[in-house]
């Protein structure tokens, strides 16, 4: 892997917003679809676990809770590793972690061993493949980012429709400890997609200058310097409020269902409806986002989709059968496509790319929080009264206030500056592109002589073809 360098993104370089930036793409789908449907997809093993361990549901559920703990909760971790090795390594190692947690699993003999090693080790491992996924992400696309960020989205729904049929295929035929092992196997991919996430070269000068090395020491493993931002903290605050109620309606749509006395197998296709419109919904937004009339108001469409879902959830209260569930998760279904894909756009585009790994990584630690607390919440609150209504009611409540605070605090208290860059970086670098294309001619004299002089310094090598490894795929 060569010398340990910080991440600090190469210096100079614009978003290719192509060529290898699909390979990038089809790398974050898979790492995507991989850390938001794997805590979904491995309760079709919990029956086995509560027939093995004579434990309950409440004991197994905290395995998709660990899970998804440790996606969020390691947000931090996640972005000074990052900012220390740099994206790829980071994504190989939890490519290996992810794997051998869901492997070691297979030999478990307690359900305690099992949190350590399916949730802990496993969530880790799924943890170090997100954030720097989404990084490169935003390292590889500009113009076409909106889009991507859509089409990356997209894995989530994918990956749930695909992991949930296959874990049950995988129970019949060979148990929950053969399951857990092929999953582990299937979870080796994510080294396949870290080592797609191959890092941009800066362009090279002829004169070397000793700033970069003075930029690199300066460079924090971990920038809080991204709450002076009013838009960051915002943002911050809106998403923390908005996960409170985001996940709960998928959890108990089911269950209500079921509370309504239809079958479990009927009960159980309002998730796959759901998860197709959800499939469609990412990247159409992603689309969308990225027109040019759109895109400097992302924010507030953003803003849109959240209550456009907190205004779902709350007609979704009303519900009184099977028709009106199967309305609810289809407008649900568009809403909640949005945000997934609208989420981290946003905040790519306040934070800018030289921010983005530290901001993340405190967003998703904020996000975690509100996670643990919004699905056992409204469990208590289904306990206490006995009607998912008001389940529904107080979702729908959290997330068009989050909506609220973000669109708001966007009009009254950020003043924009119409394409100016985030930091005092991305304006030097932008300064020193502007000033790499409006080269002089007599520049591109001296450009012309040294080009010369390196082909007659060149012998020829029998007519082989010099590449550089680095650039060829």
């Amino acid at each position: 892997m060569g010398a340990v360098v910080a991440d600090d993104g190469p210096s100079g370089v614009k978003a290719p917003d192509g060529g290898w930036g699909w390979a990038v793409l089809f790398g974050c789908f898979i790492i995507t679809g991989f850390s938001y449907a794997f805590p979904k997809a491995v309760s079709v093993f919990f029956k086995e676990l509560i027939r093995e361990f004579g434990i309950g549901y409440s004991d197994t559920a905290w395995i998709s809770s660990i899970l998804l703990a440790m996606l969020y909760g390691t947000g931090p971790l996640c972005s000074v590793c990052v900012n220390r090795f740099g994206c790829r390594p980071v994504m190989l190692v939890g490519g290996l972690f992810a794997s051998m947690g869901m492997v070691i699993a297979s030999f478990c003999t307690s359900i305690v061993q099992i949190y350590l090693t399916a949730g802990v080790i496993t969530g880790l491992g799924l943890a170090l493949n997100f954030q720097p996924s989404l990084i490169m992400l935003n390292r590889y696309f500009d113009k076409r980012r909106p889009l991507a960020n859509g089409l990356s989205a997209a894995g989530s729904p994918v990956f749930l429709c695909a992991l949930s049929p296959l874990g049950q295929i995988l129970q019949h035929e060979y148990g929950w400890r053969g399951g857990f092992l092929i999953l582990g196997g299937m979870l080796l991919n994510c080294c396949v997609c870290g080592a797609l996430m191959r890092p941009l070269e800066p362009p090279k000068k002829s004169e070397p200058t000793k700033e970069p090395a003075e930029k690199k020491v300066k460079k924090k493993l971990l920038d809080f310097s991204v709450f002076k931002d009013g838009g960051f903290v915002i943002y911050t605050l809106a998403a923390s409020i908005m996960v409170l109620g985001l996940f709960v309606p998928p959890v108990f749509v089911v269950s209500y269902a079921k509370d309504l006395k239809y079958h479990d197998t009927k009960a159980a296709f309002l998730l796959t409806i759901l998860g197709f419109i959800d499939i469609f919904a990412r990247p159409i937004c992603g689309m969308v986002a990225g027109l040019k009339w759109v895109r400097p108001r992302c924010v507030y469409l953003f803003s849109f989709a959240m209550i456009f879902n907190g205004f779902t959830d709350l007609m979704g209260s009303m519900s009184a059968d099977y028709g009106g569930l199967v309305v609810f998760c289809i407008f649900f279904g568009i809403s909640y496509g949005m945000v997934g894909a609208l989420q981290f756009e946003v905040l790519m585009a306040i934070v800018g790319t030289q921010k983005f790994s530290s901001a993340i990584g405190l967003v998703l630690l904020a996000e975690a929080m509100a996670v643990l607390i919004g699905p056992p919440s409204a469990g208590k609150l289904l306990d206490a009264t006995g009607k998912y209504m008001f389940v529904f009611i107080i979702a729908g409540i959290e997330v068009t206030t989050s909506a609220l605070v973000l669109a708001l605090g966007n009009f009254f208290c950020i003043k924009k500056k119409s394409e100016e860059p985030h930091t005092k970086e991305e304006a030097a670098e932008r300064e020193e592109l502007n000033k790499s294309e409006d080269k002089t001619p007599e520049d591109a004299k001296v450009d012309s002589i040294e080009v010369e002089q390196f082909l007659k310094d060149e012998p020829e090598k029998n007519g082989e073809v010099v590449t550089n490894p680095e650039t060829c795929v």
